[in-house]
């Protein structure tokens, strides 16, 4: 497991980790939390809020609300209890896992703030790689949060689609104004510990989306996961970098800012949507 540091600003710091097992992370995260809480109710020390962008070997994951049943078959992909939200997910690799261990007190923000942060900064990177589509089709999705299930969905716009019905929807598609909705694309658990949050944001980029295939995704059955490499033209790993192809380094890198703009009060909140 490899460990690199970036300071991005006076209070914000990235850490990256590849190949990364998740227990050993989960440990290494937990413990910097506690530390972070220690400093600062003893001493009254601030310390750096800190990014942790991690590359996971495969494993599932179990929130503390999930139940055993959204595990629809057993493989030899390790299944870990966890103590963040939600319910069970995969991690992988070619899926960007962002964890944002956040002193919320000293931001201002609430738990609603940084879910929130954290759907629309994914939405901002998602729909600016959409402007790079992988054909011409898919130039009326766009990628949305919902205040009913937390994560980031992709949708197309139906207003602008083809008048010919046999679309080959998802079965689990829904309409919301004059948008359908595709799938999810990024899922979302935090866990609060005396105003510090930890856990985070999983992003799928051109991870095998079979994984998927064994639960039920966050606890929905059904659930239709999405990659934006078959939205966005994107290199393969083994590519040089070539024409307007984006690279997993890139879009993770324009999440890191997008994020550092957002803890330094530089992109303020949307009004959530409606329910």
């Amino acid at each position: 497991m490899q460990n690199t540091t970036q300071q991005l600003n006076d209070t914000l710091i990235s850490k990256s980790l590849t190949t990364a097992d998740y227990v050993p992370t989960l440990d290494a995260m937990l413990a910097r939390t506690l530390a972070r809480i220690d400093l600062k109710k003893q001493q009254g020390l601030r310390t750096p809020d800190e990014l942790w962008i991690v590359d996971h070997n495969d494993v599932y994951t179990l929130g503390q609300a999930s139940k055993e049943e959204h595990i629809l078959q057993r493989t030899n992909t390790p299944i870990i209890k966890t103590d963040r939200g939600g319910q069970v997910t995969w991690h992988g690799h070619g899926q960007l896992v962002i964890y944002w261990l956040f002193d919320l007190n000293s931001l201002g923000w609430s738990v609603r703030n940084l879910v929130s942060h954290a759907e629309q900064a994914i939405e901002d990177v998602i729909n600016d790689c959409l402007q790079n589509p992988a054909s011409s089709d898919t130039t009326a999705i766009s990628a949305h949060a919902r205040r009913d299930a937390p994560g980031v969905y992709l949708y197309a716009d139906t207003s602008v689609a083809d008048d010919n019905t046999d679309t080959d929807a998802p079965a689990n598609s829904t309409s919301v104004d004059d948008k359908m909705m595709l799938g999810k694309m990024a899922s979302l658990g935090f866990k609060i510990k005396h105003g510090f949050s930890y856990h985070g944001i999983a992003l799928n980029l051109n991870c095998d989306l079979s994984a998927f295939n064994a639960i039920n995704p966050c606890g929905y059955a059904g659930m239709q996961m999405l990659r934006l490499s078959d939205f966005v033209a994107m290199q393969k790993v083994s590519d040089e970098q070539t024409g307007e192809a984006l690279s997993y380094e890139q879009v993770t890198q324009k999440l890191i800012d997008n994020i550092a703009k957002r803890h330094a009060g530089l992109i303020e909140l949307r009004a959530l949507a409606p329910k």
